[in-house]
Parts: C-alpha cells; structure tokens; sequence
C-alpha cells in the first residue's frame, strides 16, 4: 500500500472546533509538532532513498574505475615489455650499420694502402726501367 492510500491516524489531541475559540498554546506545539515529523517523515524518506541510491552508484564506479585501473597497469606494464623489445631491435640494427660503417670504412682504407702500394710500384718499376735503360746507354746514375 502506498504512503498515499494510507489513512490518517488520528492524533491524541482532539480537533479544533471551528465554533470553538483560538487554540491554546498546546495544541499549537502539538500541531507544530506533528506537521513538522509528517514533513520531516515525507522529506527524509525521499532524500535518504536518493542519497542511498547515489551511493550505490558510488560505490559501483569505485569498483568499475578499480578494475579499469588495474587493466590500464596490465596494459601499461605489456607496453613497456613491448617497448623494450622494440628498443632492442633498434639497438641491434643501429649496431649493424655501425659494423657496416666500420666494415666500409675498413675496405676504404684497405682500397687506400693498396692505391699506395700500386703507386709505389710503379714509381719502382719506372725507377728500375730507367736503370735498366741507362745501363744499356752506359750510363749510371
């Protein structure tokens, strides 16, 4: 039954007679006192529902944004593990073309001695084929 179709309990103080002359102090605190209890009982009842209502949804939010904090740290922690495979391949190809650059710069110098080396022979060459060709015009140098 609703607080509506409830019917109204009479209260000890007997009505106040429209013939009757002006209420007593008494009977002005008690219909005080009554309305403001069936004011306080209609209010309290309707707030506290709402209230409660509200911290339900408190309560269950907690717990959702307690769950998506514990996935965001799982996932967070997959991140970085994935992260640092990903600087490890970076740092593995970054030493290749270092070793790259250093095999290049190996064959470069290893190209360099060899240009001086041939050089070199051909100045002795040259040198030898002057001897040669003085000794056969007699002369000596």
């Amino acid at each position: 039954m609703s607080a509506a179709a409830l019917p109204i309990q009479p209260t000890s103080t007997p009505p106040i007679q429209p013939n009757s002359t002006s209420p007593t102090p008494q009977q002005v605190d008690e219909a005080r006192t009554a309305f403001t209890a069936s004011l306080l009982s209609a209010g309290t009842s309707t707030v506290q529902s709402d209230l409660q209502a509200r911290a339900g949804d408190l309560h269950a939010n907690a717990a959702a944004i307690d769950r998506q904090e514990q996935e965001l740290l799982k996932e967070t922690m997959n991140l970085g593990k994935e992260s640092d495979k990903w600087q490890k391949l970076v740092d593995d190809g970054a030493r290749g073309v270092k070793e790259t650059g250093d095999v290049q710069n190996w064959a470069e110098m290893l190209q360099r001695d060899l240009c001086v080396l041939e050089d070199t022979m051909a100045m002795a060459e040259e040198r030898a084929q002057g001897d040669n060709t003085a000794l056969a015009n007699g002369r000596h140098r």
